[in-house]
């Protein structure tokens, strides 16, 4: 027998197989969602086990293992609310099935993407469905030239180069790739290349859809174009977001270091204990009574323990704040000269004879007794008789601090006494505030309009007057703020009202009255002359220069 005719056992199983021979004509589909599946990839897919259990299990049974998968848009079609053959694009991918495993009610295997495929018919409908497919041709260089389908080839490769530094999610495997590219048959490279993209399901169906060559390469030129101006535009957010971010840690690192060098110098502290020693130096030099010296304390000792981002700092602290600025033991030493106090009320006052007399009775006792304490003043007259100016004169002569506040239309008690330290926003009452603004214990304090208070469910601050001002009770005056007792009772407290119809009786018995009851003819014309006109002349001349300078300029 011949060469040419003899064969072996081993000549009948074994041979060459040409490039479309192993392409099976009928393959089982499955359906997936999202992005379809493209020709080139290696992807794992994964599945619910029903009911494509049978359909893997068929494919795996099957020599040449492949499977159809095609790309559904509608989520509906996961509970097969139509039917997969109304629903299914035309063009799929046909893969190989490289690795299956299963459990918790899902399918997982890894498919390789072979090659595009159309169904020509449909043989099942139903699971597992069975297709009889046909694969589209993709060679048209009869439509283009051979040096266009490479030009836009080797443009594509030069975008994935492009691509390849700027994002940093395509691996070496996609460079090594590209080194490998075979120019003969660029149609894997326009499926890779828009496969690596972030376009979306329907941008890469239509590459799925597109079997020309020449077309495919442009359509894939194009996405890749795009991601690299997404992949710029991301990576220029990027660097000025890490730059905003360096330069605020390199600030940060910066302020901490040099606050450490100066704390280890002795130049200077952190913030909170700078505020700790502010707070025990303005305690220093006070004759402070024992139950605040306790309390202080106790606050000092639990701010230092306490994180400077806690609401419960801001609380003690500002408790801390307030109770330091209390000129705790702090008094001004009166000037007790009758004679000064009459030049200073008859400078400031023409008229008013009687009034002034009385005011001078009342200094001549305290002048006796060495202390003016006591008595409450209460200034009555219509508007504009001068009962806040008298009430000013009167701490001028004995060189106290004025200060003053009005009561009328008050109708919280809070106001005079201030508000608990449970409440958000609580603050000291009117008087703390009065001894802090004055900085000593014994000010001339000023209750002005106090026939015009008011009262309501928040309490009557009337009431809260009479603790305020009785000198029997006032020197253990409680702030609910600070919740400490406070010494009063060297305060001179001077009211104002413009009737007595309205004070609450017992707040009236407690007081001393000083009737004004306006200026004769005489009193006004010398008013006018000693008080306003040299007033208005010295604003003129004021007004004068100001103009003179301004013309200068």
């Amino acid at each position: 027998m011949s060469n040419d005719t003899a064969q072996t056992p081993e000549s009948k199983t074994t041979g060459l197989v040409l490039p479309g021979q192993d392409r099976p004509s009928q393959l089982y589909v499955i359906p997936i969602f999202g992005r379809p599946f493209l020709p080139s990839q290696i992807l794992p897919v994964q599945i619910q086990s029903d009911p494509w259990q049978k359909t893997i299990e068929r494919v795996a049974n099957s020599p040449h293992k492949m499977v159809a998968l095609f790309r559904i848009t509608d989520e509906q079609e996961q509970e097969h609310v139509k039917p997969l053959p109304e629903v299914t694009p035309r063009t799929g991918c046909a893969v190989r099935i490289l690795q299956a495993s299963s459990g918790n009610g899902e399918l997982q295997f890894v498919a390789e993407g072979i090659e595009r495929v159309e169904i020509v018919q449909w043989l099942s409908h139903k699971p597992p469905y069975l297709v009889e497919v046909r694969y589209p041709p993709v060679d048209d260089l009869a439509a283009r030239s051979d040096t266009e389908i490479k030009a836009y080839a080797l443009a594509l490769i030069s975008a994935i180069k492009e691509l390849l530094p700027i994002n940093p999610l395509y691996s070496e495997e996609l460079r090594q790739y590209l080194d490998r590219f075979n120019p003969n048959d660029p149609s894997p490279l326009a499926d890779c290349a828009a496969a690596i993209t972030t376009a979306t399901g329907d941008e890469l169906q239509d590459i799925l859809d597109t079997p020309l060559l020449f077309e495919r390469l442009k359509k894939a030129l194009a996405l890749v174009k795009k991601e690299i101006e997404v992949a710029k535009l991301h990576n220029q957010i990027r660097d000025e977001v890490n730059r905003s971010i360096n330069e605020r840690q390199r600030e940060f690192f910066l302020r901490e270091q040099l606050k450490v060098i100066q704390r280890e110098l002795g130049l200077e502290k952190d913030d909170k204990t700078a505020e700790i020693d502010g707070f025990s130096k303005r305690m220093q030099g006070h004759d402070i009574p024992t139950p605040v010296q306790h309390r202080f304390q106790e606050e000092l000792d639990k701010l230092k323990i306490l994180e400077a981002g806690s609401p419960e700092y801001a609380v003690t602290r500002n408790y801390l704040d307030w109770i330091s600025q209390v000129p705790w033991g702090l008094y001004h030493q009166d000037q007790l000269d009758i004679q000064r106090a009459r030049t200073i009320l008859d400078a400031d006052h023409d008229g008013l004879q009687d009034v002034k007399q009385r005011i001078i009775e009342f200094l001549a006792v305290g002048t006796f007794k060495q202390d003016i304490s006591g008595a409450i003043m209460l200034l009555i007259g219509p508007p504009g008789v001068g009962k806040t100016s008298i009430g000013h004169s009167i701490a001028c002569t004995l060189g106290r601090p004025f200060y003053r506040f009005s009561v009328g239309g008050m109708r919280d008690e809070a106001e005079i006494k201030g508000h608990r330290r449970t409440y958000i926003g609580a603050m000291p009452g009117k008087i703390v505030q009065a001894l802090k603004e004055s900085k000593v214990m014994n000010p001339v304090i000023m209750l002005d309009e106090i026939d015009k208070l008011g009262s309501s469910h928040q309490g009557d601050p009337a009431s809260a007057l009479l603790e305020t001002l009785d000198p029997e009770q006032n020197h253990n005056f409680l702030d609910h703020y600070l919740d400490l007792r406070l010494d009063l009772s060297k305060c001179l407290f001077i009211c104002t009202a413009n009737t007595l119809d309205s004070i609450p009786a017992p707040l009236l018995d407690r007081m001393d009255m000083i009737r004004l009851s306006g200026y004769l003819s005489q009193e006004k014309l010398a008013i006018a002359r000693h008080h306003l006109w040299p007033r208005r002349c010295s604003l003129y001349v004021l007004g004068q220069s100001i103009l003179a300078v301004s013309s200068l300029d």
